[in-house]
This record gives C-alpha cells, sequence and structure tokens, in this order.
C-alpha cells in the first residue's frame, strides 16, 4: 500500500482526471444502459456484465428491460418468466440474487434503489463493485467501482504489483480510486476507467499510443505496461462425463426434468441426465439402468447421436446424448413434464440443454 501511496503523489490527479474524463465523453460507446442514469437499468446492467461480455449483453438487457421495464415488474414476475428472460447468460444466481433484492427494494425502500453504500450493501447479490458503480454511476456518489479492467488500468497506471486474483488485493485498488476519483464527476469517471480498460489498456497488446492517460502512466514510462497486471493463475477445471438423454412418448413430446431449487443451474429445466465415472457405464446397457437406478425411469434408450461440451468456470461437462422411449406408464408432475418441440420455448433451458436440442432437432431431418 506504501508504494501505491508514493506512486499516486507523482500523478497530477487533477490532469489525469481531465484527460480521462474528456476522453471518454468522446469515445465512449453508444450502449442501452447509458441512455440514461436509472439506478434499476445501471444494476441489471452491472450484474449482467460480470463474467460477460458487453456485446454479448446488449440483447439481453434490452429484452429483459422490455419485460420488466421497473423494479415492480421485476418484484412481481414469477421465477420462471425471470429464469427465461436470462436464459443463455449462464451464472444464474446472479439473476435469482437480482430478483430477491428488488422484491426487497420493492418493500423496505418503496421501490426506489438505495442511494447510501451501507443500506445498498445489504441487498442480495450486491458486492463492493456492484455497489460502488450503481451508487457512482447513477447517483454521482463518490464510490470507487473496482472491477477487473479498474484493476489492470490502476496496475499499470500506478505500477502496482499487487496480485489481482487475490481479493486482499482489491483493498489497494479502491484506496487509489478514493483518491483519484473526481468528486465533481464520479459517474464520468469510473465509467470512463472501465472503458479505458475495455478499449485502449486491454489485457494483452494494450494500445499505449492512443492513451489518454498515457503520460500519468508509470507502467509505459518504465516499459512494463505488458508485464502488469499480475495474476495468479486459477485451478484446473475439472472434466466430468455425463450421459444424456431425449426421451418420447408416443405422441413424440420429449420429457424434461426440472433441477433442484438450489445448486448449479437451480430451477432450470433439463433432459435427464447424470454422471458417468466408471468404463463400463459407457456400455448402453449400463446407462440404462442408472437411470432407473438413480431417476427411477423406465426407460429403452436408442442410440447416441452425438456428445455436446459445456464449460463452467470450475467444470467441463462432456454429454453423451442418447435418444430413447419412456414407458407408457409414466406420470408427470412438477418436476417432470412432456413438451413438444414447438413449446420448449416457454421453459428456461440452461446453455447445455439448448445445445441437446439442437443435436436432437438436427438428427431427426436426417
Amino acid at each position: 500500500m506504501k508504494n501505491v501511496l508514493n506512486n499516486l503523489t507523482k500523478v497530477n490527479i487533477k490532469e489525469f482526471q481531465d484527460d480521462l474524463i474528456t476522453w471518454f465523453k468522446n469515445e465512449q460507446r453508444d450502449l442501452p444502459w447509458r441512455k440514461d442514469q436509472d439506478p434499476y437499468k445501471v444494476w441489471v446492467s452491472e450484474i449482467m456484465l460480470q463474467q460477460t461480455r458487453v456485446d454479448t449483453v446488449i440483447p439481453y438487457f434490452n429484452r429483459f428491460i422490455e419485460w420488466f421495464p421497473t423494479i415492480e415488474t421485476l418484484a412481481e414476475a414469477n421465477e420462471d418468466k425471470v429464469l427465461k428472460a436470462w436464459e443463455g447468460l449462464g451464472y444464474y444466481s446472479r439473476v435469482r440474487n437480482l430478483h430477491s433484492a428488488v422484491k426487497e427494494v420493492k418493500v423496505k425502500y418503496d421501490g426506489v434503489v438505495p442511494n447510501t453504500p451501507k443500506e445498498i450493501s445489504t441487498l442480495k447479490g450486491v458486492g463492493p463493485y456492484t455497489a460502488g458503480a450503481i451508487l457512482s454511476i447513477a447517483y454521482g456518489v463518490p464510490e470507487p467501482a473496482v472491477d477487473g479492467n479498474v484493476m489492470r488500468v490502476l496496475s499499470r497506471i500506478l505500477s502496482i504489483w499487487e496480485d489481482i486474483a487475490k481479493p486482499s488485493s482489491r483493498k489497494v485498488f479502491e484506496q487509489a480510486v478514493r483518491e483519484l476519483i473526481s468528486h465533481e464527476e464520479p459517474s464520468e469517471f469510473n465509467q470512463a476507467l472501465m472503458e479505458l480498460g475495455a478499449l485502449i489498456c486491454t489485457p494483452t497488446s494494450p494500445s499505449c499510443m492512443l492513451c489518454p492517460v498515457r503520460e500519468h502512466c508509470h507502467a509505459f514510462h518504465e516499459g512494463v505496461q505488458t508485464e502488469l497486471p499480475i495474476k495468479s493463475q486459477k485451478n484446473k477445471q475439472r472434466e466430468v462425463q455425463l450421459a444424456a438423454v431425449v426421451l418420447a412418448n408416443e405422441k413424440g413430446d420429449l420429457l424434461i426434468h426440472k433441477r433442484p431449487e438450489s445448486g448449479l443451474l437451480a430451477n432450470l429445466w433439463e433432459f435427464p441426465n447424470l454422471e458417468i465415472n466408471h468404463p463400463i457405464q459407457n456400455n448402453r446397457d449400463q446407462i440404462t439402468r442408472l437411470f432407473e437406478q438413480d431417476l427411477s425411469l423406465n426407460l429403452h434408450l436408442d442410440k447416441m447421436i452425438g456428445q455436446v461440451e459445456h464449460v463452467f468456470s470450475h467444470l467441463i461437462w462432456k454429454i453423451k446424448v442418447y435418444t430413447g422411449m419412456i414407458s407408457t406408464d409414466f406420470t408427470e408432475s412438477q418436476e417432470w413434464k412432456f413438451v413438444s418441440l414447438d413449446h420448449t420455448d416457454d421453459y428456461a433451458l440452461p446453455v447445455f440443454t439448448q445445445k441437446i436440442l439442437k443435436l436432437y432437432q438436427e438428427y431427426k431431418k436426417e
């Protein structure tokens, strides 16, 4: 921390603010959540942008706001519709927390997003970054909003050699932002730092010659901009083998299953699947018995039609996909439903299930 503060004393903070904010006002991207400073829209966009690229988020944001234009409409929506609106974005706990938090805002704060650090930080899913982003962008409160882009930019500007993958490092960067942030234009300042990291001060091959704050950058002057930030490697993802089966009844409707209320991909709909760890379980008869034992499904497994892969932050699923028929005495329930191909869009399906559905549709065309 001492080195950071020493380097801060070498920065002309007013000139740094002016150069950064002027650049942002001239060069900022035209993004839908920037059309106004509605705290609800800022909140939705920031939750969506966690671990997701801007270009990917834009159509999801537009659809989400079309479906739920206000806190009240989102608070009153049923979870299935909310999950459907989020379908394809992944990390579904984000939208569950958002849904829970807006219900609290509706009841406790009369539908108005809190504008103080103490109150907003109590909302489910609102961590220090999201709180800082909403407070600064929507309310003009000079609070730090430190994400990966900001840590990368400030690592180079201030020559910070802390490991940005360590949670403890965030305090260093938050303190740096508190020293640097414009109290007159905190919204523009924080957005400018994020924008600089996204467009100019990129992870590899930063465009230093185009950088509006190059003259303030310690790493550029020392020639170490490509060595920063320091970021330790994550643990390797674990690979898991699964089998999934697309089961049809006599009418050709497909059996889908609702995942449990907690855990990975909670409450989303999927085709029946299970983990296969032992080599012998690659045998079709063995897999049939596993479905009978683990999911109590009396089925006939037909053939394997392909394999899909789905990557999580900590897992890689490799899924063998089979077709089959389900016994005529199978009874639907809240967790098990038959659905026609034309009505699969009525259910929130995780991406891996959409991949399986596409594989099955291609198989049916053959």
